[in-house]
């Protein structure tokens, strides 16, 4: 048996994905970093929004996806592929009026945020319907299980984005924040690859029954709401933070926010294998609870230790990932790593609960994400108080998320 044989015996397909997202997640940082130090506190900031506009975006591709997975596992052959066409269908004309409405209000955008230029966003904004393309390819892949495929797709849209950004910083003399949307529009492009054109043909004349569409509607617009609250949760902080506060506490704000994120980048990894096996489980009649309690009990460990070392170690991490110039942000830091990490495990309840067609936490979801969006406008006074309000509001949440779980299980 030739050593590659063995190797891919050895190494499950899931554990080969969570490797490639780890290296993804790894790569992300590290596109941030060079960032952070080559642009400098200021400028970083607004690099920053366009990097949380991408992650707006992509919870947003993510009600594609997470619909393409379920109904890729329930249906089958011209079923399954009259899903699919319907699907890229319908996020190619949802991505063009995103993109439209962006392109429209990109002079408004610039206002409300302070930046340096419009066209950062003019240009951000054409690349959405083929974000949107790309989620329902990666949905087809995740509902498929065919988790190699997958993981291509990630790494060819992280290695991409890094390599040709940094390539243009150095060669071409513009405003770097342009450059930094023009390599994240470009990624799309690379992150669709592998697609196959086949999987998406289907015998003339043959349509997708109106049951199962209605169904696939329902479940697209209760996900589209709870992909609304992880926007409001885990993106309107950075965005507030830019309109009220200044460019350089900003860029601060920007440097512990990557940071202290890494827990619920780090638990993404475990979603995105907690839902097909939910699925596949709940399909076959089988018991779902220990594939909840074994993921929160990763996500738990993994963030216990990330807050750990961000108390105890704020200044040095902050020095090695973004420099001195970024060091009287460390104070927050742990407590920004707390506050994401509560989101992170109260995150795995509810799309555990979405999988099984609970709506429930996804409403408790969306209140809180109101709440804590209004309570940082409402008081903004500093940056410690904006970071305490989302603890509250996520441990809040985490609270009643145990709660109905308890009470359902």
């Amino acid at each position: 048996m030739t050593g590659s044989k063995l190797i891919s015996k050895q190494i499950a397909p899931e554990q080969l994905f969570m490797g490639s997202v780890m290296l993804v997640n790894a790569g992300n940082y590290l596109y941030n970093l060079i960032l952070g130090r080559f642009l400098g506190p200021e400028v970083f900031a607004e690099a920053a929004l366009l990097v949380t506009m991408l992650l707006i975006v992509s919870f947003a591709g993510m009600t594609f996806q997470i619909a393409t997975t379920k109904f890729t596992v329930i249906l089958t052959g011209q079923h399954r592929k009259a899903f699919l066409v319907k699907m890229m269908r319908l996020a190619l004309i949802l991505g063009a009026g995103g993109s439209a409405l962006i392109l429209m209000l990109s002079d408004f955008m610039q206002s409300f945020f302070n930046t340096s230029s419009s066209g950062m966003f003019f240009i951000f904004g054409l690349g959405i319907p083929v974000y949107f393309a790309m989620c329902i390819n990666r949905g087809y892949l995740q509902g498929r299980q065919q988790f190699g495929s997958l993981s291509l797709t990630y790494q060819t849209e992280m290695w991409s984005r890094l390599l040709i950004t940094l390539l243009l910083l150095f060669v071409l003399p513009w405003n770097p924040v342009i450059i930094v949307a023009l390599g994240i529009v470009i990624s799309f492009i690379f992150g669709i690859i592998p697609f196959k054109s086949k999987d998406y043909k289907i015998r003339a004349g043959f349509q997708i029954d109106a049951q199962t569409w209605n169904k696939a509607k329902t479940f697209l617009l209760l996900t589209a709401g709870y992909e609304l609250t992880q926007i409001l949760i885990n993106n309107s902080d950075v965005l507030l933070v830019k309109h009220f506060f200044g460019s350089e506490q900003a860029g601060l704000y920007a440097s512990i926010a990557l940071i202290g994120r890494v827990v619920y980048f780090i638990a993404w990894m475990f979603v995105m294998l907690l839902l097909p096996d939910v699925l596949q489980k709940k399909k076959q009649g089988l018991d779902t609870n220990p594939v909840l309690l074994r993921n929160i009990s990763y996500v738990g460990i993994l963030s216990f230790l990330i807050v750990l070392c961000c108390y105890l170690f704020p200044e040095l991490i902050i020095s090695l990932m973004f420099g001195e110039a970024y060091l009287s942000a460390a104070d927050l830091l742990w407590h920004y790593a707390l506050a994401t990490s509560l989101f992170a495990l109260s995150n795995i309840f509810a799309y555990y609960f979405l999988s099984l067609d609970r709506y429930t936490p996804v409403i408790l979801s969306g209140l809180v994400g109101v709440a804590q969006m209004g309570f940082i406008i409402i008081f903004h006074s500093s940056l410690e108080l904006v970071v305490g309000i989302q603890i509250v509001a996520m441990f809040s949440l985490l609270v009643f998320q145990g709660i109905y779980y308890l009470s359902h299980k």
